[in-house]
């Protein structure tokens, strides 16, 4: 059935005005003043925002990780994603050295298969480069339609690659229109501090953020910033979260390299002291990288206000704290890294930047959708309102005002990282290609609904490294 928005106030990453939005078959057919529709539905969002669906672009269900598998699958995962306003989940699909990447990735489509109730894309882990990987690597983008890979530059031992790796997959990248995105740590350090920590009876929570200090961080993300600017590629830098790493994206984006950034919610809200709760509490908030000194929540919002950060991410990657986080008790390095964000990314960024002045509407639309949508070869089927576009929205009351908390999220674990945490917002009704996944702020959606979305190469998503001429094309088509 046909439905048609009346009355709501519609933003997008450029553009803030009050229309009306038809919808037919799924995608945006008019945007205009007092529209009709013999038979719509009509839906009123009178004093509430009309955003694109948000457009998370990190996140891991149903991963295999440190002895366990995350808490959240396809279902659970997508179904949290929507009651917080996100219509297109992008999730990591880990590979295995000798492994073919077709395996791999049909592992995850079969994650997925039956489960999902938004639209789902896979980044591809690059762990290895050889003959085989190579001769692969051309079908999964083009043919698979998964354009951007993934390389760890942490997690001795288990999925760090080299720095050889690294650059022989910006060459590729590059050759066949991907995005390199990389975890940038400094994985052989990091592991020679956690044996020495160990070594000195230091076991506590505490000691996973003393191991992984800024320094390493910054000095991680300027190398392989240096390899980008070497190869002549591109870059993404996943869940930045100190002021020497933004301070490397921004210095080599002032040299012209190609290279974007990605902070989480977790990291412009919480810091390292929550690592220090008593009774083992610390290790909700084990993540990779850690939470760092509140300082450099400053450094993260200052640098999505001025663009040095472009995009946020849930890292959404689920433990429960008993039976799951408690793999750790006695020995930090052994607690699964990772929290659940998937349903709080949305309402986070809304009432910590925009509510409080820290960032405008646009910027808010553009780094929780956008430009993900754009980066990630989605934009413009998402990641913006707009005739043709996807009917993937969020009505949105910005006069609520609610506390997060474990009792009421729809993720399937058993602590909420922000409990207590006052947010300003909600997303009331989410539609996903214009079926309700969310109305009146109850599930209506269908597992299996979600489709998987083949996505166009990179070098069409990034014309724009300014964003002055990113805007264009969202401008270009917003209403008639």
């Amino acid at each position: 059935m046909a439905k048609l928005i009346k009355n709501g106030i519609i933003v997008t990453a450029v553009d803030q005005y009050q229309a009306d939005i038809l919808i037919e078959n799924g995608i945006i057919t008019q945007i205009g003043q007092s529209l009709m529709h013999e038979g719509a539905e009509m839906i009123d969002a009178e004093g509430r925002y009309v955003f694109p669906g948000g457009v998370d672009p990190h996140t891991h269900l149903d991963m295999p990780f440190g002895g366990t598998v995350t808490a959240d699958d396809f279902e659970t995962g997508t179904r949290a994603a929507a009651f917080g306003g996100t219509t297109t989940v992008i999730d990591f699909c880990l590979t295995n050295k000798g492994v073919p990447l077709s395996q791999s990735v049909q592992t995850w489509h079969a994650k997925a298969a039956g489960k999902a109730v938004i639209d789902y894309s896979f980044h591809l882990m690059i762990a290895e480069i050889n003959d085989d990987v190579l001769a692969e690597l051309p079908a999964m983008i083009h043919e698979e339609g998964i354009t951007s890979l993934k390389v760890f530059m942490a997690y001795k031992n288990v999925f760090q690659a080299d720095d050889g790796t690294l650059y022989r997959t910006l060459l590729e990248a590059k050759r066949h229109g991907a995005l390199v995105m990389v975890h940038a740590e400094n994985g052989d350090v990091i592991d020679y501090l956690i044996k020495e920590a160990l070594e000195a009876g230091n076991t506590d929570p505490i000691y996973h953020a003393l191991t992984r200090p800024s320094l390493i961080e910054g000095e991680a993300t300027g190398r392989a910033a240096k390899l980008t600017e070497l190869a002549g590629s591109q870059l993404y830098v996943v869940h930045v979260t100190c002021e020497e790493a933004v301070a490397q994206i921004a210095e080599a984006r002032n040299r012209g390299v190609d290279i974007w950034g990605e902070t989480c919610p977790q990291y412009l809200v919480l810091d390292q002291s929550c690592l220090e709760k008593p009774h083992f509490e610390g290790a909700k908030y084990v993540w990779s990288p850690p939470l760092r000194p509140q300082f450099h929540q400053e450094a993260l919002w200052t640098a999505l206000k001025n663009g040095q950060l472009q995009t946020l991410g849930s890292d959404h990657c689920s433990f429960n704290f008993i039976g799951q986080k408690e793999l750790g008790l006695g020995d930090f390095s052994k607690i699964p890294n990772g929290g659940p964000c998937i349903e709080d990314r949305f309402s986070i960024l809304y009432s910590e930047g925009v509510a409080k002045g820290r960032i405008t509407l646009n910027q808010f639309v553009d780094i929780v959708s956008t430009r993900s949508a754009k980066l990630f070869g989605l934009f413009p089927r998402k990641g913006t309102i707009a005739v043709g576009s996807d009917a993937d929205i969020v009505i949105f009351d910005p006069a609520v005002t609610r506390i997060l908390s474990a009792e009421t999220h729809h993720m399937q674990v058993d602590y909420n990282p922000f409990e207590g945490l006052e947010v300003r917002g909600e997303p009331i009704t989410v539609l996903s290609r214009g079926e309700y996944v969310i109305e009146n702020k109850q599930f209506a959606g269908n597992p299996g609904a979600g489709q998987f979305i083949k996505r166009k190469n990179y070098p069409s998503a990034s014309r724009a490294a300014r964003p002055e001429k990113a805007d264009i094309a969202d401008k270009g088509a917003t209403h008639v």
